[in-house]
C-alpha cells in the first residue's frame, strides 16, 4: 500500500484534558508545557502533512480509555503508545464502518425478498 491510498491519525487532545495528559505520560517533559502551545504546533504539523498531500483524520482520545488500553496492553503512555492507540482506535472505527454498511446491504438484500426491511 503507498501513501495515496493511507490516512494518518492524529491524537486531538482538548483543552481540559492536557494537564491529565501531562501527569499520566513517561514521557511528560516531552510533551508542550501548555495546551495553547501543543495546539499551535499540532496544526502547524498538520499544514505540513496536508501540504505534502497526505490525508489526515483528527482523533479525539479519551485519555482515561487510553490509560486503560495501555494498561491492559502492559506499555506506559507514551508518544509510541499514544500513536498506537490511535491506529487501534482508526482500525476499530474502520471495522466499525465496514460492519455497518455489510449489515445495511444485508437487510437491504433481506428487503427485496419477502421479508421487510425495517432500519
Amino acid at each position: 500500500m503507498n501513501d495515496e491510498n493511507l490516512v494518518f491519525g492524529f491524537c486531538w487532545y482538548q483543552p481540559e484534558q492536557w494537564e491529565r495528559l501531562r501527569e499520566i505520560s513517561d514521557d511528560r517533559d516531552d510533551l508542550e508545557d501548555t495546551y495553547d502551545e501543543w495546539r499551535t504546533n499540532a496544526n502547524s504539523a498538520l499544514s505540513e502533512f496536508q501540504s505534502a498531500g497526505k490525508e489526515i483524520k483528527k482523533v479525539k482520545i479519551n485519555l482515561e480509555e487510553l490509560l486503560l488500553w495501555c494498561n491492559e496492553k502492559g506499555v506506559s503512555v507514551k508518544g509510541s503508545s499514544r500513536a498506537e492507540y490511535v491506529s487501534y482506535l482508526m482500525k476499530k472505527d474502520q471495522m466499525k464502518s465496514y460492519n455497518n454498511a455489510v449489515n445495511k446491504t444485508f437487510f437491504a438484500c433481506k428487503s427485496r425478498s419477502k421479508w421487510k426491511y425495517t432500519h
